[in-house]
This record gives C-alpha cells, sequence and structure tokens, in this order.
C-alpha cells in the first residue's frame, strides 16, 4: 500500500465522519458524536502515515524533501491542518457538533487533492527556489494560519444558522448548535491563533524570498493577496478590541475572510502568475 492509497482512504472516512457529524443534527442524536470523532481521529492517523509515507517515497526515488511543495501535497496538509484544529477545539470545548461544519472543509480538500484532474499527484524534483531550509517553517506557520482561518469560517456559518432559528430552537438543529456567547469567543480565539500563524508564515517567506530571490518583498500576486488577507483580519481584530465588534458582524468577517483565504491560497496560482506558480501543479 503506497501514500495515494492511504490518502484515498483518508478521503472516503473523513465523508463518512461528515455524514455522521451530520446526522447528529438531522436526527437530533449527540450520542453518534463520540462515533464521529473517532472516525475522524483514525483518518487524521491514516493520513498522517499516508503524508509520511509519501516523504519517504521521495527519497526512496532519489529526489526527497518535505510533501508540502505542490498544489496536491498542500491540500493533503491543509485538510490535515484542519482535522488536527478542530479536534482540539472539540476537545477543549467539548463540543462535537462543530465537526459537522468543520469537517467538510477537510473531506473536500482531500476530496479535491483526490479527485481533481487540474493537479499532479506526481512526485518532483524541487525547484531551485524551493531548495531551502524555509520550505518547512513557512508552509507549515501559513497553512496553521489557513487551517485555524477555515475553522472560524465554519463556526460562522454555525453562529448566522443560530442566530437565524434562535427564536424556533424547539423545532429546529439549532437548538444543539452551542450558545451564540460561546460561538462569538471560539470565533475570536481562533481567528486570533490563525492571525498569529500567519503572520509568522508572512514574516519566514519574506525571510526566505530574500535567500531564493534577493528581496523580502517583491509585490508578486501571492504576497500582494497575502498582504490583503492579513490586513483584513488585522482590521477585524482591531474592530473587535476598540470597537467592539462582536456576534453577527465577527461571524460574517469570518466568513469572508476565508473567501479571502481560499483566493490567497488557490486563486492566485490559476488566476494571476507569479513567482510563486510553480505551486500550482
Amino acid at each position: 500500500m503506497d501514500s495515494s492509497q492511504l490518502l484515498g482512504i483518508t478521503t472516503f472516512t473523513y465523508m463518512f465522519s461528515t455524514l455522521l457529524y451530520v446526522a447528529i443534527l438531522v436526527f437530533r442524536t449527540p450520542k453518534i458524536g463520540a462515533i464521529a470523532t473517532g472516525f475522524t481521529a483514525i483518518a487524521w492517523v491514516i493520513q498522517t502515515v499516508g503524508i509520511g509515507m509519501r516523504w519517504m517515497e521521495s527519497y526512496q526515488i532519489g529526489i526527497g524533501h518535505a510533501p508540502l511543495t505542490n498544489m496536491y501535497e498542500s491540500v493533503v496538509f491543509f485538510s490535515w491542518t484542519i482535522i488536527i484544529l478542530y479536534l482540539a477545539i472539540e476537545i477543549k470545548f467539548k463540543t462535537k457538533v462543530i465537526g459537522a461544519f468543520a469537517v467538510p472543509f477537510a473531506f473536500l480538500a482531500m476530496a479535491y487533492a483526490s479527485f481533481a484532474t487540474d493537479i499532479s499527484k506526481t512526485i518532483n524534483p524541487l525547484v531551485p527556489a524551493l531548495q531551502s531550509n524555509w520550505l518547512i517553517a513557512h508552509v507549515v506557520t501559513c497553512f496553521i494560519g489557513y487551517a485555524a482561518f477555515a475553522v472560524a469560517a465554519a463556526l460562522g456559518i454555525m453562529y448566522l444558522i443560530k442566530g437565524k432559528n434562535s427564536k424556533s430552537e424547539d423545532g429546529s438543529f439549532s437548538g444543539l448548535l452551542p450558545e451564540l456567547s460561546v460561538m462569538d469567543d471560539i470565533i475570536h480565539k481562533t481567528m486570533v491563533f490563525g492571525f498569529i500563524w500567519l503572520s509568522a508564515g508572512i514574516i519566514t517567506g519574506a525571510i526566505w524570498a530574500n535567500s531564493a530571490w534577493g528581496t523580502y518583498w517583491s509585490w508578486d500576486p501571492k504576497e500582494t493577496w497575502s498582504l490583503i488577507t492579513w490586513f483584513f483580519y488585522a482590521i477585524t481584530l482591531h474592530a473587535r478590541y476598540t470597537r467592539g465588534w462582536s456576534g453577527l458582524r465577527i461571524a460574517c468577517l469570518a466568513i469572508f475572510g476565508f473567501v479571502s483565504v481560499l483566493f490567497t491560497y488557490y486563486g492566485v496560482n490559476f488566476l494571476l502568475s507569479g513567482l510563486h506558480s510553480y505551486g500550482s501543479g
């Protein structure tokens, strides 16, 4: 069994976990939660092994490098990071229904990685720009930030659903969702966590750019949109601290912010050419 097979199993296991989490809400059966969490954790372990195996496979063919260098590998790692952050939040806040909104992001990422025809799953030698010790530091810090923003967006969607049905919870699954104040607090903390890691990702990226291209900042489309995304979350958090923004405003901004993240991560690679275009393969 190779890494592709393990990652394929991960895709379908995340799909099954998603269905179980959704079943908690649809059938109002919280007892399913433990099973859903179990399958999610098992899938994450399988995915971890798959990522490790792909790393070893790169060494076996003589071009050893961390599996973080193309779109396929980054999407897999993005999914992996979403799940570990989600599981940490579930353990901390003891709220399993968040999985009905967060785990689908990981499943969709893995489904895209598994079935998309516009990205290559082949392990290729590193281009010169990627041959740096800063590779892992930059990619890991960025994707922890991206994953945190994905979970914040999932929580934002939950907040909107809860808010819309708060007056009729007896006949709606929204009664199983956490209180609005709890979700607002988790959204805020998750966004702060993501902002810190995104900041670290931009810093490590600038250092890497200087070693690869001789300049810390070149206004490459990826760099520009990373900065736009950083400013979006900076302004959002600033508004919360200074203007007291919370609740619906922050939930909506968490969702819109993740749209910016997706364009920074995915859209730029395929729609705008630049120094980071190698990541689209």
